[in-house]
């Protein structure tokens, strides 16, 4: 299918190019990955067959914006948390060196580490195997004999529980 550069194309890219680049490279890793992320938006942009119809040409692009650094995110890391916000994850993850980031990442492991601290171990242990050492539910519930939906019970409390002892941090970063 071949890509059209009609002038709604061109418009959009002219309206909402830098925000659209600045929203995603607040999300990702690097400039390049933004980079790449913003130019798969645009081509999907491109291949509207109706752009001119959208109702919100803004909308429809954050919205696809935000649904490829998701994609992006999963395609190259696990979750730590699900459901947690982007920009958490973008932070934690993020290799950008500034002393801000150095100092979240650093306060986000030890909140981490003291949180798993106050769940019972067994809870702590099927987070841990699974988030961080990427273990499957079943290999976890196999490996220590334990029902499948057990081990999925504990996960769930792990994560209740570490969502709420995190939301410290989430308010931090967004005031």
């Amino acid at each position: 299918m071949a890509v059209s550069s009609s002038p709604n194309v061109v418009q959009a890219v002219a309206e909402y190019g830098r925000q659209l680049f600045r929203f995603i490279r607040g999300r990702v890793r690097s400039t390049e990955e933004a980079e790449d992320i913003l130019q798969e938006v645009w081509y999907q942009f491109a291949l509207l067959p109706a752009a001119e119809e959208l109702e919100s040409a803004s909308g429809w692009l954050y919205r696809v914006a935000r649904n490829k650094i998701i994609d992006n995110f999963r395609k190259k890391r696990p979750e730590l948390l699900p459901d947690e916000p982007d920009s958490i994850l973008a932070l934690v993850l993020s290799d950008d060196g500034s002393p801000e980031a150095e100092l979240f990442r650093n306060a986000f492991w030890d909140e981490l580490q003291a949180a798993l601290d106050e769940l019972p171990p067994a809870q702590a242990d099927v987070f841990v195997q699974n988030e961080l050492e990427g273990k499957t539910m079943q290999q976890i519930a196999d490996e220590t004999g334990t029902p499948l939906k057990t081990i999925i019970s504990r996960k769930g409390y792990a994560v209740k529980h570490l969502r709420v002892r995190l939301a410290a941090l989430y308010q931090d970063l967004n005031p």
